[in-house]
């Protein structure tokens, strides 16, 4: 008796989880469609094959089913526990930039899910991600941090949790600029790689400065064509 409902409640979860993920990619897809994240709910329930009361159900609102596209993790852990470097700090710039290649290999999309997650208009307070996002997310750039750590790249005595956040503050507000339109797409990893690496910086050891004044001049380079200045428009001569 007991293994049989066990088993009958296996079978509903297993059920649910099929239908969460049908929502989540109904969702994904109308978005891509549309270009926009304003979808009923039954337009979604709709494309996913469900009751309109099933998106309500297992999410409670619309903004939720958006935060759940922007949150579907796809192979990120897979493709972070498999970052190959020669130092700590090389790791997490290569984290960095695995994290970045989401949003530039797919701008639009993801543009357009910032945006409306951005919109405060609305009475749902649900933020750009769940407690549990953030947490996972933390734990793993704080475990970088550490590593570099251990190998006297940046200083210990500097809390991993404090320059953690720094970190986090920093790439939130290059994503913001990104959105708003102010910092192009294909200067996006830079942006944020040069603030990781100068915030880095100043609480390096000397060992850990060599690295990442390297990675300074180079994340420099690659921005220098948007901070020159444009060359002034040349007047014809005017006549005798």
């Amino acid at each position: 008796m007991g293994d049989a409902v066990i088993e009958e409640t296996g079978k509903r979860e297993q059920a649910k989880a099929e239908r969460r993920s049908r929502i989540v990619q109904a969702a994904r897809d109308l978005i891509r469609e549309t270009g926009d994240t304003n979808l009923s709910m039954r337009m979604i329930a709709k494309r996913a094959d469900v009751s309109l009361a099933t998106p309500y159900n297992l999410f409670g609102s619309k903004r939720a089913v958006v935060l759940a596209v922007f949150e579907d993790e796809r192979d990120f852990a897979v493709r972070f526990g498999k970052i190959k470097a020669a130092n700590a700090i090389d790791r997490l710039f290569a984290a960095q930039e695995l994290a970045s290649s989401y949003f530039t290999d797919d701008p639009d999309f993801y543009q357009t899910i910032w945006k409306a997650l951005l919109d405060t208009r609305g009475t749902d307070e649900t933020g750009l991600a769940t407690t549990e996002r953030l947490e996972r997310n933390s734990a793993a750039w704080r475990m970088l941090i550490e590593a570099a750590q251990a190998e006297g790249l940046i200083n210990a005595s500097f809390a991993s949790e404090a320059l953690e956040r720094t970190l986090s503050y920093l790439a939130n507000g290059v994503m913001l600029s990104w959105v708003m339109g102010t910092l192009e797409t294909r200067h996006l990893r830079a942006a944020g790689a040069l603030g990781y690496a100068i915030a880095l910086r100043g609480v390096a050891t000397g060992k850990g400065i060599a690295l990442l004044d390297d990675r300074i001049r180079s994340f420099e380079s690659l921005l220098q064509d948007k901070a020159a200045p444009k060359a002034p428009i040349k007047q014809a001569a005017r006549g005798a």
